[in-house]
């Protein structure tokens, strides 16, 4: 009678810690990805950045050509001569730059928008807003301000140029200039302004605005392209995970209205994901150059810090 009775008080203690555990918030589960830090698959992919950074670096000091050119600390880069430079992509000039890099946040928005209106994951119909898309475009928006305090305007000069300053650089003019009674007017320029009075900026730590600017663009259209890809065909093996209004956690497929199971067997990046990962692509190989030819190695790892175009 005591065995049984005792059987039957351990099955209840049983039952009501399953219930607890049905009732427990989810977030105390230890198999779930936390919704503050990347994913290991995120991590992995972000690993580029870094990677490309080191070995740009290391094959800009073993390469012969690289080495023996020639290298001005001022403008941050190689002689512009075209039969001095090591390299087309060691010139400032070279098409790349020129048509794509320094109109770099244009292109990204191209692939972000291409993207998110033509590719299924977003909605059935390119011209319905749905709430995924609405999202998406709040999260570029976001992006986008990011960008532009760092480099264009911040209630006055950008980021990077005020922390530029603010490390001692500053614009210094051609000597007819401070000649004429006024040696501080280095000190009202932004870069740009300071370029096209004919000075030179320098003296502060110049942090490589097309490593912030490539790094930027392409981990915002990974991100966006493809994880929304990945997920709808079910492809992904790995849960993101995202806080609801409760405090619970939850699948970001219930952000992102995809359920389980759908698009399974059709992964398609379709032309707007090909567009996106081609300007990704660009992206990488353009930091790649950037990292051999242009900025010290410790403006280059300020990637993630502000930029400016060079």
């Amino acid at each position: 009678m005591v065995t049984t009775r005792r059987g039957a008080n351990l099955g209840a203690k049983e039952s009501s810690d399953t219930a607890a555990d049905t009732t427990r918030p989810a977030n105390s589960s230890s198999t779930r990805n936390s919704p503050f830090l990347p994913t290991p698959l995120e991590r992995a992919v972000l690993s580029i950045f870094p990677l490309l950074l080191v070995f740009g670096t290391i094959f800009s000091v073993v390469s012969p050509q690289t080495r023996s050119a020639h290298y001005d600390p001022i403008s941050q880069s190689h002689s512009q001569d075209p039969t001095l430079a090591p390299s087309y992509f060691a010139r400032k000039s070279n098409l790349f730059n020129v048509l794509f890099v320094k109109r770099g946040w244009g292109w990204t928005t191209l692939g972000f928008y291409f993207f998110l209106l033509t590719h299924p994951s977003g909605g059935a119909s390119g011209l319905d807003i749905t709430p995924r898309r609405l999202r998406a475009m709040l999260r570029w928006v976001a992006v986008t301000g990011w960008w532009f305090i760092f480099t264009q305007w911040c209630f006055g000069p950008p980021l990077i140029d005020r922390g530029f300053r603010w490390t001692g650089g500053k614009c210094n003019m051609v000597e007819q200039e401070v000649q004429m009674g006024n040696p501080d007017i280095g000190d009202v320029f932004t870069a740009v302004a300071c370029k096209a009075a004919g000075g030179k900026w320098s003296g502060g730590h110049d942090i490589s605005g097309h490593v912030f600017l490539l790094v930027l663009g392409t981990a915002f259209l990974m991100q966006e392209a493809g994880w929304s890809a990945s997920r709808w065909s079910s492809r992904s093996s790995e849960e993101r995970c995202i806080v609801m209004p409760d405090g619970a956690l939850k699948s970001a497929n219930v952000e992102a209205e995809i359920s389980p199971g759908q698009g399974e067997g059709k992964y398609s990046l379709g032309i707007g994901g090909q567009t996106a990962a081609a300007i990704a692509g660009l992206n990488l190989w353009m930091l790649l150059m950037t990292a051999i030819y242009f900025h010290t190695w410790f403006e280059k790892v300020c990637l993630t810090l502000g930029q400016r175009q060079r």
